[in-house]
């Protein structure tokens, strides 16, 4: 209805009014003129105030890009409030998408301000607030326009920030920017030893007391100041469990993306180049990067993830790191094409962490039942995966936050200096 309409209460005030007047005159009873008065004076004060103009009505979303859990607010713009004396505005209800008031229905007069939603989107995604109509309402409640249709607002809703840092060195950096120590020795300011002079050595890497003491030139050698290259690989072949929320149970998907995400803020705020790779039937590759904005593309490359319950995963995949980068696997480890690529990559020599997602699942099915048994078999599979992954020498370690991967990191990083044989 894109068009000012009267109201019953006007039409009735209209009916009213002009029946009590014309029976009181016909009849010569006073007492029904002055009980129309009343009628004829509303009528007469909504007619006279009848809005001219019809003016637009839209909504407006005060931020388009949000965290999950974090809120903005619904606004509503009329560009022409002109005669216009009350305002009602009913939302729908979205999947993941709280709303105060919950009931989504609000409305005040014009005088007090437009009314207003607010919203807080309580999972990653893409998030599309529901439709809504709104109805404008004439001074003395003559008039009435709507309810006018709104479409559906869109927003970018980003993987929750988790806390999360790691004072661990990450096992192989390979770069020239960044604050990890690298295994080779070169030009830095981070210390490594204390050697004879040979020739080529620059002077001003002399130490005096040392060679004093020991009569014979020595210098002080250090190690180059390197960033490291990090892959991320996503599983999105499936979502196993269902979400609850930011504020409810994690499926594995939600774990998956959240973990990637405080691992790419963590390793970007470090100085590394952090890389993305999504395993899904659109397989979506972000290349190494740095610095904040590399941090966004990341950012909403996972909140676009999406899992197709009927995908197919390939026979063969190809997670493409390169050497001298170490890559963590983020997934449930339920398909045997991502474990025969994680073992592929760590024959080559790369430093492969795999982060268990899966999280705790409560068993719920009856255990004598078809869907029991598939769900004991599945996970029969899955811990003979894992422990073929760590009779590889690949850890595996299931993510609960920060210092998640400290231990690990370490220990792989002992494993790097270590020389390796290898056979001709």
């Amino acid at each position: 209805m894109t068009t000012w309409r009267p109201t019953a209460g006007l039409v009735r005030a209209c009916l009213l009014g002009l029946g009590g007047t014309a029976g009181g005159v016909l009849l010569g009873q006073q007492v029904l003129v002055v009980l129309a008065a009343p009628f004829v004076l509303l009528a007469a004060m909504g007619l006279l105030h009848r809005p001219r103009r019809v003016p637009e009505v839209r909504a407006r979303l005060d931020h388009l890009r949000l965290h999950e859990g974090q809120g903005t607010t619904s606004r509503l713009v009329v560009d022409d409030t002109d005669g216009v004396e009350h305002v009602v505005r009913v939302a729908g209800r979205a999947p993941h998408v709280a709303a105060r008031p919950a009931h989504g229905a609000v409305g005040s007069l014009v005088a007090d301000g437009l009314p207003v939603l607010e919203v807080s989107p309580r999972r990653w995604g893409r998030r599309a607030l529901g439709a809504e109509r709104v109805a404008l309402t004439g001074a003395w409640g003559g008039w009435r326009l709507g309810p006018v249709d709104l479409p559906e607002q869109g927003m970018v809703v980003l993987p929750q920030a988790a806390p999360y840092d790691s004072h661990a060195e990450v096992p192989q950096p390979d770069g020239l920017v960044g604050r990890h120590r690298s295994r080779r020795i070169g030009s830095g300011t981070d210390f490594e030893g204390i050697r004879p002079f040979t020739t080529g050595d620059r002077l001003k890497r002399i130490t005096w007391p040392v060679s004093l003491r020991t009569g014979a030139l020595h210098v002080v050698t250090t190690r180059a100041e390197q960033d490291a290259g990090v892959w991320l690989v996503v599983d999105a072949l499936r979502d196993i469990g269902v979400s609850g929320g930011v504020d409810g149970a994690a499926s594995s998907l939600d774990l998956t993306v959240r973990a990637a995400s405080a691992l790419a803020d963590h390793h970007v705020r470090t100085g590394d180049r952090v890389g993305l790779l999504v395993l899904a039937s659109d397989a979506v590759r972000v290349p190494l990067g740095a610095g904040p904005r590399h941090l966004q593309r990341l950012q909403g490359t996972l909140a676009r993830v999406r899992a197709e319950v009927r995908s197919t995963p390939p026979e063969r995949l190809d997670l493409g790191a390169g050497a001298g980068s170490v890559v963590h696997v983020l997934s449930p480890m339920l398909f045997t094409p991502l474990v025969t690529a994680t073992a592929s990559l760590l024959r080559g020599g790369t430093s492969v962490v795999v982060i268990d997602t899966l999280g705790e699942r409560p068993d719920d099915a009856d255990p004598l039942s078809l869907p029991g048994l598939a769900a004991r078999m599945q996970r029969i599979e899955r811990d003979d995966r894992l422990r073929m992954l760590a009779a590889l020498g690949c850890p595996v370690v299931p993510w609960h936050g920060p210092g998640t991967l400290d231990t690990v990191l370490r220990q792989l990083a002992r494993r790097a200096r270590v020389p390796k044989v290898r056979a001709r």
